[in-house]
């Protein structure tokens, strides 16, 4: 089975990568932003131009930025992405004239020696395209003036992309990857996670708070299955963030959570759980993914015979909301236990998706209503007539009952608890709906 191939767009920042990168995948994947720097990591998904599908990459700005103390790998990673590409998209600012630095870095992705694109971006009329007539010097053998904001030429580009592109029976088919969104607050580790299993530095790493921006996807292949690790910006509050772009990031972190199949909160071994740890887990708790919970930095941790146990009741205590999650310990640093990510997530995943048959149902419910009554928030006793599966991620459970009420919150907890234990359901939400007959 071949490899998708790879569309790499490149450019100075501010150029118009992140929105023609949202253009050709129809949706708003990459962050965009008027400020500058918005992309640091490389960014990629899937894209399917009439049936025709490829790995497309959005990359960091290629210029020396002072303000930003990441300029220097966020061009690095352009570079090792470009050196990856099978055909490259450089992509200019048509509202200014052609800058010597950009005639220069054209020379230089020339040398890979690929298909290359030049792309004028930002030209809404013939007369601005006429204007632009001086990126004709560059000698380029396709030259597209678009606007990926308003839609102008983007036919031409995408008809000029799919015929360097070999044909579907060419490629064959990939298995749907599992998507692994990392989420937690800042500096917890979350993208050191990801470099370790990929078994090299694909993400930029810093102790400076606010690193990632935007959410990254990474595809890792274990026992012939794939998994995507999302890595999003750590999330805080709001308020607290000055910077617009880190607060895109933030927003765009909460999205990701609802759009994974599998949240993996990670927390602090040396600190937790904060408050906005607290936090992030009701945000993965409502979304109803499952979920998992990994403190990291484990490595540093000075450990008894029962350290694990300890922590395990320290995190529970604290956010007995999702005591469902099973908690694991590993080290980015060290890689210890960083493989149980994707085994724990295949798991939780799995659970998620179980479905319980309807006799197996009335008869857990006949034993709890003997053993246990339901008691309504007005604690008065419910009689409940039966019970099915209405629902999988998360499973979701359909009590009938004679008339509108609702359970009171102690007793839908030892349900749910019941529920759990009874089929084995681990890492994943349960939801409880009521209804009358």
């Amino acid at each position: 089975m071949k490899k998708y191939k790879k569309i790499v767009i490149v450019g100075f920042p501010n150029v118009g990568k992140s929105t023609l990168f949202n253009r050709l995948l129809k949706t708003k994947k990459s962050l965009v932003h008027d400020l500058p720097g918005m992309t640091r990591d490389r960014i990629s998904s899937v894209c399917d131009l009439d049936g025709k599908k490829f790995l497309l990459f959005d990359t960091g700005g290629m210029f020396d930025f002072a303000e930003d103390p990441f300029s220097t790998m966020v061009m690095e990673k352009a570079w090792e992405a470009s050196n990856e590409a099978d055909i490259l998209l450089f992509l200019m600012d048509g509202k200014r004239d052609l800058l010597p630095a950009e005639e220069d870095l054209y020379v230089s992705l020339k040398k890979l020696d690929r298909p290359l694109f030049v792309i004028v971006n930002k030209i809404d009329s013939e007369y601005e395209q006429d204007k632009a007539a001086d990126y004709f010097r560059l000698g380029g053998e396709k030259i597209f003036f678009i606007s990926a904001e308003h839609k102008r030429n983007i036919d031409q580009l995408k008809n000029a992309i799919i015929e360097m592109l070999p044909d579907p029976s060419e490629i064959g088919s990939e298995a749907d990857a599992l998507k692994i969104a990392l989420v937690g607050r800042i500096n917890v580790g979350k993208s050191s996670l990801v470099n370790r299993l990929c078994g090299e530095d694909k993400l930029i790493v810093s102790e400076i708070p606010g690193t990632t921006r935007d959410s990254t996807d990474t595809i890792v292949q274990r026992n012939k299955k794939l998994y995507c690790l999302v890595d999003t910006a750590g999330i805080r509050k709001l308020s607290r963030t000055r910077d617009k772009r880190e607060k895109a990031g933030i927003i765009k972190a909460k999205k990701d959570i609802m759009q994974a199949d599998v949240v993996c909160l990670i927390l602090d071994a040396q600190g937790f759980p904060t408050r906005q740890d607290t936090a992030i887990a009701h945000i993965a708790e409502d979304s109803g993914k499952p979920l998992m919970i990994f403190l990291n930095k484990w490595d540093l941790i000075n450990k008894g015979t029962k350290t694990t146990n300890e922590f395990t009741q320290k995190v529970y205590a604290k956010m007995d909301f999702v005591s469902y999650a099973p908690v694991m310990f590993v080290s980015a640093l060290s890689g210890q236990r960083i493989v149980r990510i994707l085994e724990t997530a295949d798991k939780v995943y799995q659970s998620g998706q179980k479905k319980i048959t309807t006799s197996k149902l009335n008869e857990f419910l006949k034993r709890v209503q003997k053993t246990h009554p339901p008691v309504s928030r007005k604690k008065g006793r419910i009689k409940i007539k039966y019970m099915t599966q209405t629902g999988v991620l998360p499973p979701t459970f359909t009590l009938f009952t004679h008339s509108q009420v609702s359970l009171a919150p102690a007793y839908e907890k030892y349900f749910k608890s019941n529920l759990r234990e009874t089929f084995d359901y681990q890492g994943t939400p349960i939801r409880i709906r009521l209804r009358t007959n």
